[in-house]
């Protein structure tokens, strides 16, 4: 083989070579080529569904913001009212107290007095002219009025049955026992009469303090319900809203990972695609040369 045919020959098999290599360039680029497009889909297809999920999220958010924020205001209106209650239960306990002193105090005054009368009047009734001793218990009695007092005393002054009277005396005598004995039932009739009332005054008091009290308890045991199962549902609000939340920062930094990526791969694929067609260029030129 001559030195020409020897040159040819080594051109031949260079062409053929360079051919080679720019098919398998090509090859190789496309698919690189293949994986730039398909991962460029992928990411954009990531970041899009991200993007879709950060709004679910902020609503969510927002949403969970709001719902721990109407609960916590009715939480306080229950607290209120809660408080008010228990400040009439225990202000109307205190009253009905009093209340129930002044009666039981009242009722013993009566009783006494109602004990008294009678027992003043069966003496007077059985033993017309002597001034017992009960007519001086009934001086210290607060419910016998100063009238009746008066009229006691004037009786009390008159002489006793162990003092010769003359019978023109002992009937004056009578006369005003028997106005005594009429006084002292009148007294005996009011006061039992009043004490009657004071009875069923202090019952309907009884009663209806039992049933406001029943009422205001019930209203309290509802309230006090409701404050609790609100404050469950706000706990339950304040942690979604807590779980939404890092959620929402990993959902976000994993997109800001994609969109990075995402823009450097672009980069990158244009640049090696620059690459690749200043290659192709300048093997074709060789091949032709």
């Amino acid at each position: 083989m001559t030195p020409v045919q020897k040159v040819i020959q080594m051109m031949g098999s260079m062409l053929e070579k360079g051919k080679q290599e720019k098919h398998a360039e090509q090859v190789q680029f496309a698919a690189y080529k293949q994986f730039c497009d398909d991962t460029t889909v992928e990411k954009k297809r990531d970041i899009a569904e991200a993007n879709s999920q950060i709004e679910v999220l902020n609503a969510d958010i927002e949403k969970f913001t709001a719902t721990a924020a109407k609960l916590s205001k009715e939480i306080a209106g229950h607290e209120k009212d809660i408080a008010d209650w228990t400040g009439d239960v225990n202000a109307g306990d205190k009253v009905r107290a009093i209340e129930k002193a002044d009666f039981d105090a009242l009722h013993t005054d009566y009783s006494e007095s109602v004990d008294a009368l009678q027992r003043a009047i069966a003496v007077l009734k059985q033993q017309a002219y002597d001034r017992p001793q009960a007519l001086l218990q009934l001086k210290t009695l607060k419910l016998i009025p100063a009238e009746a007092k008066r009229a006691i005393d004037a009786f009390l002054q008159e002489p006793d049955e162990g003092l010769a009277v003359s019978a023109p005396e002992a009937n004056s005598y009578e006369f005003q026992s028997s106005g005594v004995i009429d006084m002292l039932e009148k007294l005996l009739d009011k006061f039992i009469a009043e004490r009657t009332t004071l009875l069923k005054e202090e019952a309907n008091a009884k009663h209806n303090w039992a049933m406001m009290k029943q009422d205001l308890q019930a209203s309290l045991a509802q309230a006090n319900q409701d404050k609790t199962e609100k404050s469950v549902a706000k706990a339950a609000a304040l942690q979604s809203k807590a779980d939404a939340t890092d959620d929402l920062k990993a959902t976000t930094a994993t997109r800001d990972a994609d969109k990075a990526y995402l823009t450097d791969l672009t980069s990158l694929c244009e640049q090696k695609a620059s690459d690749f067609e200043s290659r192709q260029q300048l093997r074709a030129e060789e091949i032709v040369n």
